[in-house]
């Protein structure tokens, strides 16, 4: 998928102006949230938080142990049956993908929610050969349907209406008209269940890799994980390196705080764990199955102060609780990834200089951080690649000398009273209703507090007598 995410601010300028799709992904991330608060809380706040760090000590022990464990996974599954290959970015991935599918004659591929293989472009290259994919996570398949790109992690047509969504169905399906949302669900379920008798291949990601008993898991409500690898005779499942975790114990953790933390179920309705192929005297499963683990700029990341992001679930809290998503919806951010985590993940995975925007896309208010399940510190990392871009030279001439000046002003005891004494003075006491020059962007939407008539060290002399 191409990256955008230099235009967020003209393009989010655009969507503050889309009032259906701002009330449609208001709604849901309102809904996803309190949902959240809850799935998570249902026996208390402490039991809650306690199951939140046991999940951010699982992940992170896994991803001290990554290659190890990445070895052992590789080693079991084989021996299961499985067939395991590495890419090392996406267009590798690709090709391995278009690889197996000619070697078994695949012409149709029906494919499972995955965020990795929207990461690498997966569709695009497999209809580039004359290959059918159809996405069969109704979400997912509305988006489509509407060639589009999902809006949000879990719910990717969290942007859309009702109406749209019939409108489409009408038009692209010749569906009977209705506004009945249930009555739609039925239509697009009897389409795409002749797609999974008629494929030649399933697609899937992994939600978790289990190194210790060779698991490939996946986490679904609609069931279509189960059909698309069951039915056709092979089974493909794209992984990020990322996604392996220690041991059993480990992931009956994560597989109750994902869904809690992005739908407040207390279990998905669907958990497919799978070991490998169909053996012998088994009457369903794929005759082959593949796991692709996907590096794509994950080893970059590894080791260095952002390596935490990696042990992010892709459960789309974030992005529920995040007053800068909620308002501009998930395309503004031009990349596979939106919200808090996405403004983290864009530009370490495709280079800060293409997504310069992201990192100020925040208010820095730690609501990311409070409800994320395994606990990543989203601001910090936001802090610290807004301080990459200052240092890689890409913040613009006027901040750059703005925060120079505001520097030297706080170091400076001197200047930094005879800054606030110029402030009183210019304000006459009164809260400024604009603030001049470039600071006019705060103001345009905040209301700026007034300074105080004394300052603290001018108090702090008068109490002492000084």
């Amino acid at each position: 998928m191409k990256v955008t995410s230099n235009a967020f601010i003209p393009v989010a300028q655009v969507a503050l102006l889309d009032h259906e799709m701002r009330r449609s992904v208001h709604e849901g991330t309102t809904t996803a949230y309190q949902k959240r608060l809850i799935g998570m809380f249902q026996s208390g706040e402490e039991h809650g938080e306690a199951m939140r760090q046991q999940a951010a000590q699982a992940k992170r022990r896994a991803l001290s142990r990554l290659p190890q464990l990445l070895e052992q996974a590789e080693a079991n599954l084989t021996a299961n049956g499985a067939h395991v290959l590495w890419a090392e970015d996406g267009d590798e991935a690709n090709r391995l993908v278009l690889e197996i599918a000619r070697r078994h004659g695949a012409q149709s591929v029906v494919k499972s929610k995955s965020m990795v293989s929207e990461e690498i472009g997966l569709n695009h290259a497999l209809e580039g050969q004359g290959i059918e994919v159809i996405e069969t996570d109704l979400g997912e398949y509305i988006i489509q349907l509407a060639h589009e790109t999902p809006s949000h992690i879990v719910a990717p047509v969290i942007h859309k209406s009702l109406a749209s969504i019939r409108d489409l169905f009408i038009q692209q399906l010749e569906m009977p008209p209705t506004d009945d949302a249930g009555v739609m669900a039925r239509f697009a379920r009897q389409v795409l269940r002749a797609k999974f008798i008629a494929a030649d291949m399933g697609i899937t990601g992994g939600n978790f890799v289990i190194a210790e008993t060779r698991t490939v898991c996946l986490v679904t409500n609609e069931g279509n994980g189960r059909l698309v690898t069951s039915l056709p005779r092979i089974h493909i499942a794209i992984v990020g390196i990322e996604k392996i975790v220690e041991t059993l114990a480990d992931y009956a953790t994560l597989t109750q705080i994902l869904p809690r933390s992005a739908t407040g179920q207390s279990l998905a309705v669907y958990t497919h764990m799978y070991n490998g192929p169909r053996r012998s005297g088994e009457t369903d499963g794929p005759e082959e199955m593949y796991v692709i683990f996907v590096d794509n700029g994950r080893s970059e990341i590894y080791g260095t102060k952002y390596a935490e992001v990696l042990t992010c679930i892709r459960c789309g809290a974030c992005m529920n609780a995040c007053p800068v998503y909620r308002s501009t919806g998930g395309h503004a951010y031009g990349w596979v990834y939106p919200g808090p985590v996405g403004a983290v993940l864009t530009p370490l995975l495709n280079g800060l200089e293409n997504a310069r925007p992201l990192p100020h896309a925040s208010s820095l208010c730690g609501a990311c951080k409070q409800v994320c399940p395994v606990d990543i510190d989203l601001p910090r990392m936001l802090l610290d690649l807004r301080d990459d871009l200052f240092q890689q030279g890409h913040a613009e001439g006027i901040w750059k000398w703005g925060l120079k000046l505001w520097a030297l002003g706080n170091q400076s005891p001197l200047l930094f009273e005879l800054g606030g004494r110029a402030a009183r003075t210019l304000t006459g006491g009164r809260a400024p209703r604009k603030l001049p020059g470039p600071l006019r962007g705060w103001s345009k939407f905040r209301d700026f507090p007034p300074f105080a008539k004394k300052s603290f060290r001018q108090q702090w002399r008068e109490r002492r007598g000084t």
